[in-house]
Protein backbone atom coordinates (compact mmCIF):
# COMPACT_ATOMS: atom_id res chain seq x y z
CA UNK A 1 0.00 0.00 0.00
CA UNK A 2 1.34 3.44 -0.77
CA UNK A 3 0.64 6.67 1.26
CA UNK A 4 2.27 9.77 -0.92
CA UNK A 5 3.98 7.53 -2.93
CA UNK A 6 5.79 5.97 0.21
CA UNK A 7 5.24 2.14 0.39
CA UNK A 8 3.99 1.96 3.79
CA UNK A 9 5.18 -1.63 4.73
CA UNK A 10 8.78 -0.22 4.21
CA UNK A 11 8.42 1.50 7.01
CA UNK A 12 8.16 -1.57 9.07
CA UNK A 13 11.36 -2.49 7.48
CA UNK A 14 12.67 1.16 8.47
CA UNK A 15 12.07 0.49 12.28
CA UNK A 16 13.56 -2.60 12.06
CA UNK A 17 16.53 -1.36 10.07
CA UNK A 18 16.47 1.46 12.52
CA UNK A 19 16.69 -0.48 15.95
CA UNK A 20 19.24 -3.30 14.26
CA UNK A 21 21.74 -1.31 12.89
CA UNK A 22 23.08 -4.22 10.81
CA UNK A 23 21.73 -5.81 7.46
CA UNK A 24 21.86 -9.53 8.87
CA UNK A 25 20.10 -8.67 11.52
CA UNK A 26 17.59 -6.77 9.90
CA UNK A 27 16.99 -9.55 7.13
CA UNK A 28 16.41 -12.26 10.16
CA UNK A 29 13.45 -9.92 11.38
CA UNK A 30 12.18 -9.54 8.61
CA UNK A 31 12.18 -13.21 7.10
CA UNK A 32 13.92 -11.75 4.14
CA UNK A 33 17.59 -12.46 2.21
CA UNK A 34 20.35 -10.07 2.81
CA UNK A 35 20.12 -9.01 -0.64
CA UNK A 36 16.37 -7.89 -0.50
CA UNK A 37 17.28 -5.75 2.81
CA UNK A 38 19.87 -3.91 0.96
CA UNK A 39 17.30 -3.59 -1.72
CA UNK A 40 14.57 -2.21 0.77
CA UNK A 41 17.40 0.40 2.54
CA UNK A 42 18.67 1.65 -1.14
CA UNK A 43 14.66 2.37 -1.55
CA UNK A 44 14.23 4.24 1.30
CA UNK A 45 17.38 6.15 0.78
CA UNK A 46 16.36 6.59 -2.56
CA UNK A 47 12.78 8.47 -1.02
CA UNK A 48 14.12 10.02 1.98
CA UNK A 49 16.90 11.53 -0.16
CA UNK A 50 19.23 10.78 2.89
CA UNK A 51 21.72 7.79 3.50
CA UNK A 52 19.93 6.75 6.83
CA UNK A 53 22.54 4.14 7.51
CA UNK A 54 25.97 4.45 7.09
CA UNK A 55 28.79 2.12 7.10
CA UNK A 56 31.77 2.97 9.67
CA UNK A 57 33.98 0.66 9.94
CA UNK A 58 32.05 -2.67 11.07
CA UNK A 59 29.16 -0.55 12.27
CA UNK A 60 26.47 1.18 10.90
CA UNK A 61 25.47 4.41 11.76
CA UNK A 62 21.98 6.15 11.85
CA UNK A 63 22.51 9.24 10.75
CA UNK A 64 20.84 12.64 11.95
CA UNK A 65 18.07 12.73 10.15
CA UNK A 66 17.40 8.83 10.36
CA UNK A 67 16.82 9.76 14.56
CA UNK A 68 14.87 12.44 14.04
CA UNK A 69 12.65 9.61 12.14
CA UNK A 70 12.78 7.23 14.26
CA UNK A 71 10.29 8.15 17.14
CA UNK A 72 7.74 9.72 14.69
CA UNK A 73 7.85 5.51 12.84
CA UNK A 74 8.02 3.63 15.94
CA UNK A 75 5.25 5.59 17.54
CA UNK A 76 3.04 5.09 13.84
CA UNK A 77 3.87 1.40 13.83
CA UNK A 78 3.05 1.32 17.82
CA UNK A 79 -0.65 2.97 17.04
CA UNK A 80 -1.20 0.35 14.37
CA UNK A 81 -0.48 -2.65 16.28
CA UNK A 82 -2.25 -1.52 19.46
CA UNK A 83 -5.37 0.47 18.04
CA UNK A 84 -6.16 -1.48 14.91
CA UNK A 85 -4.32 -4.73 14.80
CA UNK A 86 -3.91 -5.29 18.54
CA UNK A 87 -8.43 -5.37 18.69
CA UNK A 88 -8.32 -8.51 17.00
CA UNK A 89 -5.25 -10.10 18.85
CA UNK A 90 -6.22 -10.50 21.83
CA UNK A 91 -6.35 -14.14 22.75
CA UNK A 92 -3.11 -15.24 24.90
CA UNK A 93 -3.31 -18.72 24.43
CA UNK A 94 -2.54 -18.76 21.00
CA UNK A 95 -0.42 -15.35 20.67
CA UNK A 96 3.38 -15.26 19.90
CA UNK A 97 3.94 -11.51 20.81
CA UNK A 98 7.36 -11.04 21.87
CA UNK A 99 8.02 -8.79 24.66
CA UNK A 100 11.11 -6.46 25.58
CA UNK A 101 11.08 -5.64 29.33
CA UNK A 102 14.26 -2.91 30.77
CA UNK A 103 14.37 -4.19 34.26
CA UNK A 104 17.33 -4.70 36.91
CA UNK A 105 18.25 -8.01 37.91
CA UNK A 106 17.00 -7.43 41.04
CA UNK A 107 13.29 -6.52 39.71
CA UNK A 108 13.76 -9.80 37.55
CA UNK A 109 14.40 -11.97 40.35
CA UNK A 110 12.00 -10.62 43.09
CA UNK A 111 9.45 -9.96 40.73
CA UNK A 112 9.30 -10.39 36.86
CA UNK A 113 11.04 -14.16 37.52
CA UNK A 114 7.00 -15.12 38.77
CA UNK A 115 5.60 -13.17 35.83
CA UNK A 116 7.09 -15.35 33.55
CA UNK A 117 6.44 -18.56 35.10
CA UNK A 118 2.58 -17.77 35.54
CA UNK A 119 2.58 -16.16 31.70
CA UNK A 120 4.36 -19.69 30.39
CA UNK A 121 0.66 -21.61 31.76
CA UNK A 122 -1.87 -19.04 30.55
CA UNK A 123 0.21 -17.88 27.58
CA UNK A 124 2.65 -20.64 26.07
CA UNK A 125 3.73 -19.45 22.58
CA UNK A 126 4.50 -15.66 24.46
CA UNK A 127 8.14 -14.98 24.66
CA UNK A 128 10.16 -12.48 26.84
CA UNK A 129 13.73 -10.42 26.32
CA UNK A 130 15.02 -8.49 29.54
CA UNK A 131 17.09 -5.80 28.59
CA UNK A 132 19.35 -3.72 31.55
CA UNK A 133 18.56 -0.34 32.25
CA UNK A 134 22.03 0.38 32.55
CA UNK A 135 22.44 0.13 28.58
CA UNK A 136 19.23 1.63 27.07
CA UNK A 137 17.95 4.98 27.89
CA UNK A 138 14.07 5.36 28.86
CA UNK A 139 13.48 7.02 25.54
CA UNK A 140 13.59 3.55 24.24
CA UNK A 141 9.76 3.15 24.68
CA UNK A 142 8.63 5.58 22.51
CA UNK A 143 11.08 4.69 19.66
CA UNK A 144 9.10 1.20 20.25
CA UNK A 145 12.72 -1.23 21.27
CA UNK A 146 10.65 -2.10 24.54
CA UNK A 147 7.05 -2.48 25.46
CA UNK A 148 7.56 -1.90 29.14
CA UNK A 149 10.18 -0.38 31.87
CA UNK A 150 10.37 -1.27 35.34
CA UNK A 151 11.93 1.36 37.25
CA UNK A 152 12.15 3.40 41.00
CA UNK A 153 9.24 5.66 40.91
CA UNK A 154 11.09 8.94 41.26
CA UNK A 155 12.59 8.67 37.69
CA UNK A 156 9.50 8.15 35.92
CA UNK A 157 8.39 10.02 33.26
CA UNK A 158 5.74 12.24 33.82
CA UNK A 159 4.27 11.90 29.99
CA UNK A 160 4.27 8.00 30.15
CA UNK A 161 1.93 5.93 31.60
CA UNK A 162 2.78 3.86 34.81
CA UNK A 163 1.72 1.99 37.44
CA UNK A 164 2.95 1.37 41.06
CA UNK A 165 4.52 -1.64 41.63
CA UNK A 166 6.10 -2.53 44.87
CA UNK A 167 7.53 -1.11 47.70
CA UNK A 168 10.79 -2.71 49.50
CA UNK A 169 12.70 -1.86 52.56
CA UNK A 170 16.71 -0.87 51.97
CA UNK A 171 18.89 -2.90 54.67
CA UNK A 172 22.76 -2.51 54.73
CA UNK A 173 24.84 -5.73 54.17
CA UNK A 174 28.58 -6.04 55.01
CA UNK A 175 31.11 -9.29 54.38
CA UNK A 176 30.29 -11.73 57.49
CA UNK A 177 33.77 -11.54 58.16
CA UNK A 178 34.44 -7.71 58.51
CA UNK A 179 35.64 -7.32 61.58
CA UNK A 180 35.36 -3.16 61.50
CA UNK A 181 31.69 -2.90 62.02
CA UNK A 182 29.28 -4.89 64.51
CA UNK A 183 25.52 -5.32 64.00
CA UNK A 184 25.30 -1.38 63.91
CA UNK A 185 26.60 1.80 62.24
CA UNK A 186 26.65 4.71 63.60
CA UNK A 187 25.85 7.72 61.44
CA UNK A 188 30.04 8.52 60.96
CA UNK A 189 30.64 5.04 60.24
CA UNK A 190 28.06 4.90 57.82
CA UNK A 191 29.46 8.78 56.26
CA UNK A 192 33.06 7.35 56.38
CA UNK A 193 33.07 3.90 55.57
CA UNK A 194 33.66 2.55 51.74
CA UNK A 195 29.94 1.77 49.95
CA UNK A 196 29.32 0.00 47.00
CA UNK A 197 26.44 1.19 44.87
CA UNK A 198 24.71 0.17 41.66
CA UNK A 199 24.04 3.11 39.16
CA UNK A 200 25.37 4.50 36.01
CA UNK A 201 27.77 7.80 35.97
CA UNK A 202 28.15 8.04 39.96
CA UNK A 203 24.30 7.89 40.14
CA UNK A 204 22.84 5.55 42.53
CA UNK A 205 19.27 3.89 40.89
CA UNK A 206 18.81 3.73 44.23
CA UNK A 207 17.99 7.61 44.77
CA UNK A 208 18.52 7.46 48.22
CA UNK A 209 21.75 10.32 47.71
CA UNK A 210 19.45 12.57 47.41
CA UNK A 211 17.68 11.89 50.42
CA UNK A 212 20.85 11.70 52.44
CA UNK A 213 21.70 15.24 51.52
CA UNK A 214 18.64 16.66 52.12
CA UNK A 215 17.05 14.53 55.36
CA UNK A 216 20.54 13.57 56.80
CA UNK A 217 22.96 16.47 55.54
CA UNK A 218 25.47 13.66 54.54
CA UNK A 219 26.84 11.45 52.09
CA UNK A 220 28.08 8.36 51.45
CA UNK A 221 31.39 7.07 50.33
CA UNK A 222 30.89 5.72 47.30
CA UNK A 223 33.79 3.88 46.18
CA UNK A 224 32.61 0.81 43.89
CA UNK A 225 29.43 1.50 41.27
CA UNK A 226 28.16 -1.85 39.68
CA UNK A 227 26.04 -2.46 36.69
CA UNK A 228 23.57 -4.86 38.67
CA UNK A 229 22.65 -5.55 42.09
CA UNK A 230 24.14 -9.27 42.46
CA UNK A 231 27.78 -8.10 41.21
CA UNK A 232 26.95 -5.28 43.88
CA UNK A 233 26.84 -7.85 46.44
CA UNK A 234 29.70 -9.99 45.19
CA UNK A 235 31.77 -6.47 45.39
CA UNK A 236 31.04 -6.43 48.85
CA UNK A 237 32.81 -9.61 50.08
CA UNK A 238 36.33 -9.78 51.42
CA UNK A 239 36.10 -6.13 51.66
CA UNK A 240 35.27 -3.56 54.46
CA UNK A 241 33.29 -1.78 52.57
CA UNK A 242 28.99 -2.37 53.03
CA UNK A 243 26.11 -2.68 50.37
CA UNK A 244 22.46 -0.60 50.41
CA UNK A 245 20.17 -3.12 49.13
CA UNK A 246 16.35 -4.10 49.04
CA UNK A 247 15.41 -6.39 51.72
CA UNK A 248 13.95 -9.07 49.47
CA UNK A 249 17.06 -9.39 47.22
CA UNK A 250 19.39 -9.81 50.14
CA UNK A 251 17.22 -12.53 51.68
CA UNK A 252 17.30 -14.30 48.19
CA UNK A 253 21.28 -14.24 48.87
CA UNK A 254 21.86 -14.55 52.23
CA UNK A 255 21.86 -17.57 52.36
CA UNK A 256 24.72 -18.68 51.63
CA UNK A 257 26.08 -17.18 55.12
CA UNK A 258 28.69 -14.99 53.07
CA UNK A 259 27.04 -11.72 54.19
CA UNK A 260 25.87 -10.08 57.42
CA UNK A 261 23.24 -7.30 58.03
CA UNK A 262 24.18 -4.72 59.77
CA UNK A 263 21.41 -2.07 61.34
CA UNK A 264 21.52 1.58 59.93
CA UNK A 265 21.27 4.71 61.94
CA UNK A 266 18.79 6.04 60.27
CA UNK A 267 15.38 4.52 58.70
CA UNK A 268 15.74 4.80 55.03
CA UNK A 269 13.26 5.09 52.75
CA UNK A 270 11.27 2.97 51.11
CA UNK A 271 12.88 1.83 46.91
CA UNK A 272 9.47 2.04 45.11
CA UNK A 273 9.13 0.72 41.95
CA UNK A 274 6.60 1.11 38.96
CA UNK A 275 5.77 -0.29 35.46
CA UNK A 276 6.09 2.62 32.19
CA UNK A 277 4.98 2.06 28.53
CA UNK A 278 4.43 4.41 26.05
CA UNK A 279 0.70 5.61 25.80
CA UNK A 280 0.56 4.24 22.07
CA UNK A 281 0.28 0.62 23.96
CA UNK A 282 -2.70 1.75 26.27
CA UNK A 283 -5.40 0.41 24.36
CA UNK A 284 -2.78 -2.46 23.05
CA UNK A 285 -4.71 -5.63 24.19
CA UNK A 286 -2.25 -8.19 24.54
CA UNK A 287 0.12 -5.71 26.19
CA UNK A 288 -3.06 -4.52 28.76
CA UNK A 289 -3.33 -8.27 29.44
CA UNK A 290 0.36 -8.30 30.45
CA UNK A 291 0.28 -5.47 32.66
CA UNK A 292 -2.25 -7.16 34.26
CA UNK A 293 -0.35 -10.10 34.86
CA UNK A 294 2.33 -7.99 36.32
CA UNK A 295 0.18 -5.89 38.31
CA UNK A 296 -1.44 -9.04 40.02
CA UNK A 297 2.00 -10.79 40.50
CA UNK A 298 2.94 -7.29 42.09
CA UNK A 299 0.17 -7.78 44.57
CA UNK A 300 1.53 -11.04 45.73
CA UNK A 301 5.13 -9.04 46.96
CA UNK A 302 5.34 -9.14 50.91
Amino acid sequence: MRFEQLDLNLLVALDILLEEQNITRSADRLHLSQSATSGILSRLRAFFEDDLLVQIGKKMQPTPFALELQGPVAGVLATVRGSIIGKKANNPEHSERHFKIIATDYVIQVLLSHMVAEVAKLAPKVTFEFLTPFAHEMTILSKGGADLMVAPEDIILSNYSNQALISDELICVADVNNSEIGETLTLEQFSTIGHVSVGFARVSLQSIEHWLVNTLETKRRIEVITSDFSTMLNAVLNTKRVAIVPRHFAEMHLQHKSLKVVKLPFDPPNLKESLMWHPTLDNDPMHRWLRQQIIDCAANFK
